[in-house]
């Protein structure tokens, strides 16, 4: 096999357990650079603040065939990660800086590719993708998921605003010339959400594959495999406790269903500006005992606490991967989630159950029928464990998404091959 010369981009990339890991999308960098690196050699592009973090990682895993170059912007500009939506013009403006970077290196390495994988959304700009003159490959990105109409109840005004902001400066970066330019460029469009897919495929479905940004390892699979439970009825959650992630709506399910059910447990994992509030909606429950903030975990720990419970909860309103989800059923646990973006693909009927959003009394009254059709049948729980578990092993380890960016790179290095083989 002919090994190429991969450049790659990837903002966000932090190996985890070291310090300024932040969960999804660093591990999507970081793992897809490891599986490129399976079958070539790879320099990676990626933010200058991970540079320790990330040397540390590259010696623990012995990757030889991996490099780095670090590209800052300057300290003046970190103000703007203060304010809400800032950061993607923080990032824009760092896309920029990394294409200087790219043509210089290329005029020394001579790359045969370029991938672009995070930030991993699918609605800004690549510059490097757009004008380095090699072929390009994009993604895995989302985020053209929404908020379900009707939910926008659940946010302050602010966050209805933001909505409504978000979805008017996607449409604008989706038409300006530099992303066209690049996606018209693009030799393969990797989306992770069926959202995504929609939205690609109105100009650009002949390239586009769907492919998840969430996944696990070998060593995942036996770090959380399942632990015995104490006798009560552990229902958890886990997450950035903002809004979006739904988890008013779980304490609310958790309370309806809970009520005649003083063997059940809730616990939530994680820190973020809703903490209040949703200490708040506990202690108004009626059944605050047996609610559980346990603030932030490290992953192990984290991955331990999936592994003893009963049933992961995760109704989030606009979630585009979801990785927390794909550690769920890697420990064999039936998910509950609402039936959009990235959870609502990762979850079938043999797994889980998805509630269709149609708005957030109906969703709160279906996670209550949810947890007592789970609390009140074992088998029904194990079965769905057990084919959560079988879906992460045949769709979600990271060895075998790496073997299918291979094959979608040998499809752009030997499309006559490829057009064979179909």
């Amino acid at each position: 096999m002919k090994q190429y010369r991969i450049l790659a981009s990837a903002f966000t990339c932090c190996p985890p357990g070291k310090p300024g890991f932040t969960g999804g999308e660093d591990l999507l960098g970081w793992n897809l650079l490891i599986q490129i690196a399976r079958h070539h050699e790879v320099w990676a592009l990626t933010n200058s603040e991970d540079r320790e973090s990330v040397e540390q990682g590259l010696v623990e895993a012995g990757l030889s065939r991996l490099h780095f170059q670090y590209v800052g912007i300057p300290r003046i500009l970190k103000p703007l990660l203060r304010f809400q939506g800032a950061h993607q013009i923080y990032y824009l403006i760092w896309q920029i800086m990394a294409w200087f970077v790219a043509r210089r290196m290329h005029k020394e390495i001579k790359f045969d590719l370029f991938h672009h994988i995070t930030y991993a959304n699918d609605w800004m700009a690549s510059f490097v993708g757009a004008f380095l003159p090699i072929p390009y490959i994009r993604g895995p990105g989302g985020g053209a998921h929404r908020t379900p109409k009707g939910f926008e109840s659940e946010y302050p005004l602010g966050g209805r605003v933001w909505e409504k902001v978000r979805t008017f400066s996607q449409w604008i970066f989706r038409h300006e010339p530099v992303f066209i330019k690049g996606q018209s460029r693009a030799q393969a469009i990797l989306v992770c959400n069926n959202e995504a897919a929609l939205e690609a495929s109105k100009r650009w479905s002949s390239k586009m594959e769907i492919f998840p940004v969430s996944g696990v390892s070998s060593d995942d699979l036996v770090a959380i495999e399942p632990q015995p439970v104490d006798g009560k009825f552990r229902v958890i959650t886990a997450g950035s406790l903002i809004r979006v992630k739904g988890f008013g709506l779980a304490i609310k399910g958790f309370q309806q269903f809970a009520r005649q059910r003083p063997d059940a447990d809730f616990t939530v994992i994680g820190r973020g500006p809703e903490e209040t509030r949703l200490k708040k909606l506990a202690d108004q429950s009626g059944i605050a005992g047996q609610i559980h903030f346990l603030g932030e975990l490290p992953r192990e720990k984290l991955l331990g606490e999936i592994g003893s419970s009963d049933v992961f909860l995760f109704p989030s309103l606009r979630d585009g991967g979801g990785t927390v989800v794909i550690e769920a059923m890697a420990a064999g646990k039936p998910v509950i989630c609402l039936d959009n973006g990235g959870p609502g693909m990762h979850i079938n009927k043999e797994c889980g159950i998805k509630i269709t959003p149609e708005s957030p009394r109906q969703a709160v009254r279906e996670i209550a029928i949810a947890l007592e059709d789970l609390y009140q049948n074992d088998e029904r729980r194990a079965e769905l464990g057990r084919s959560a578990k079988k879906r992460v092993e045949e769709l979600y380890l990271w060895d075998k998404l790496g073997d299918r960016l291979k094959d979608i790179y040998d499809k752009v290095f030997n499309p006559k091959d490829a057009s064979s083989a179909d």
